[in-house]
């Protein structure tokens, strides 16, 4: 059986001589796997077929695997290759999507929107690099299933307080008086860097980039938001490390 679908490239794994392995999240079949091969027994691939592209893909479902016979690339983000720290979040970008998103998960239509907006506009310079990075991280955790609750304190319910910090592992917040004295790990937040995590899982999808951060607030968010997700995936990821050493 062939279908026509449209995806973005979020990983690539070369298979022996014949060709490449590839992670799509696709607009409509979710998030599948398909093997593309070498074009002609050439080293290139079809040029929609690569890392980072969203592409138009023609695909035969075979009784065990999806093969791509044809991809034309819609959008293949090449400002993106000039600019090799955003280059670098972008793979970030693309490595959290693979490993949060489960193959075969259909319900991805956000997932796959979230991932395009940011990258178009990490390719534009139109919004601070910390910032989307720490929109992408948690609104794509809150469309997983790992939706922090950040409603107020989770002991007397104040919404804004002084000294409030989320706890990594519980995903709670909890304010200065309330707060556990333990060695639980969490990150510190000012009101404003709390409002802009409200903001970014709560919003409606149109108005999720909708906002500014600067300052003292900005770094609280962005190193809210990269703990929290570490202690998901527990471990670092390698395009993490990379990105970091560039900044």
């Amino acid at each position: 059986m062939k279908f026509q679908t449209q995806g973005l490239i979020l990983r690539e794994k070369p298979v022996g001589e014949q060709g490449w392995l590839l992670t799509i999240l696709t607009e409509d079949k979710g998030m599948l796997q398909a093997f593309v091969n070498r074009a002609g027994g050439k080293k290139e691939r079809m040029p929609g077929a690569g890392l980072l592209c969203f592409s138009r893909l023609d695909i035969y479902q075979g009784r065990e695997k999806y093969i791509i016979s044809r991809a034309v690339p819609v959008h293949s983000f090449a400002g993106l290759r000039r600019d090799l720290t955003g280059m670098a979040l972008a793979m970030y970008f693309c490595q959290l999507g693979a490993e949060l998103i489960m193959v075969g998960d259909e319900d991805t239509g956000e997932a796959l929107r979230l991932l395009l907006n940011a990258l178009h506009f990490l390719e534009e310079g139109k919004r601070p690099r910390s910032l989307l990075k720490a929109i992408v991280e948690l609104r794509l955790l809150t469309t997983c299933g790992y939706m922090p609750d950040l409603t107020g304190c989770a002991q007397c319910g104040a919404e804004e307080a002084a000294g409030m910090a989320l706890r990594l592992r519980e995903g709670v917040l909890y304010c200065g008086e309330c707060r556990p004295r333990d060695e639980q790990p969490e990150a510190q937040l000012s009101p404003s860097a709390v409002r802009a995590m409200r903001h970014i899982v709560e919003a409606e999808f149109g108005r999720v980039f909708a906002f500014t951060l600067t300052g003292p607030g900005l770094e609280e968010l962005t190193s809210a938001a990269e703990a929290y997700m570490l202690s998901i995936l527990q471990e670092m990821p390698k395009t993490l490390v990379f990105y970091r050493s560039l900044e």
